[in-house]
């Protein structure tokens, strides 16, 4: 009976305290160094399991219709559709890793492996907690991310267009967005069968709504106010606005959205990793 209050009391003590910054820092890399121990030898599995379905995609879409397509219309950004559907390749499997990577691991120690209880009783504030396990997700995202810009950059060989600091900095947001969804999932899941109840209304319909393969601004009114909603397509536009487009047609609304949406993930983990019960 006590063992099973210590998480609780533990978790409430932290609500108390001031949170200091240079603990929080402090903490989070500790949390994550645990992670990285693990993903450190498995990179070049992570960095090839969301390459699969971009690869498709790519050939599918962006070498195949995509050669009609170019016969009647141009794209709004890139000089072809396949350079237009690169950079939602980009944003699709860094969202699709840093999610379900970071969905799994959980599941694994909380549902699996009988270790979770042991990371609830650190002495670690929840924040630091859920910003641990994001950043590992991140990380995850950005392997697979890799990969994929490397198949961009053999067929665009615009090397500059998908390495600049803007680009990079809309990957960077996104995969903190739906890593820190995944922690939420994790944390709430009872089964495996639940994530892919999420994986399959979530993930799978981002995946074609998020702008990948079509240009949002020219949907109808009732659309695009549904794709909008999505974090998926500021991920999108603003990577493909960053490797195409000047500056003065970036949106740059995109990066406060993305923020402010990781933000809340970051407040919601914290508060559920403050009152988890495992």
């Amino acid at each position: 009976m006590k063992s099973e209050l210590l998480p609780k009391k533990k978790n409430t003590l932290f609500k108390l305290k001031t949170i200091e910054p240079k603990t929080i820092i402090a903490d989070t890399l500790t949390i994550f160094w645990g992670e990285w121990l693990d993903l450190r030898a498995r990179i070049p599995q992570i960095a090839a399991t969301g390459l699969i379905s971009p690869l498709i995609y790519i050939f599918a879409f962006g070498l195949g219709l995509g050669s009609a397509i170019d016969q009647s219309i141009s794209p709004p950004a890139g000089d072809s559709y396949l350079e237009f559907i690169l950079p939602g390749m980009v944003a699709l499997s860094s969202m699709t890793i840093s999610f379900g990577g970071t969905t799994f691991s959980i599941c694994g120690d909380r549902l699996f492996n009988n270790n979770f209880e042991e990371l609830l009783l650190l002495p670690v504030h929840p924040i630091a907690l859920f910003l641990g396990k994001m950043s590992a997700g991140v990380v995850r995202g950005l392997m697979t991310a890799a990969s994929v810009l490397l198949v961009a950059i053999l067929f665009t060989g615009k090397i500059g267009s998908f390495l600049n600091p803007l680009f990079l900095l809309i990957l960077i947001l996104n995969c903190a967005v739906f890593a820190g969804i995944g922690v939420i999932v994790g944390l709430r899941v009872k089964s495996l069968e639940s994530v892919g109840l999420y994986n399959n209304f979530l993930i799978v319909p981002m995946s074609f709504l998020g702008g990948t393969f079509f240009d949002p601004t020219t949907l109808p009114i009732a659309l695009k106010v549904i794709v909008y909603c999505l974090p998926l397509t500021y991920t999108t536009l603003g990577l493909r606005s960053a490797a195409y487009l000047a500056l003065d047609k970036f949106p740059w609304y995109s990066i406060p959205i993305l923020l402010l949406v990781a933000l809340v993930l970051s407040f919601l983990g914290a508060s559920q990793f403050a009152n988890q019960q495992d």
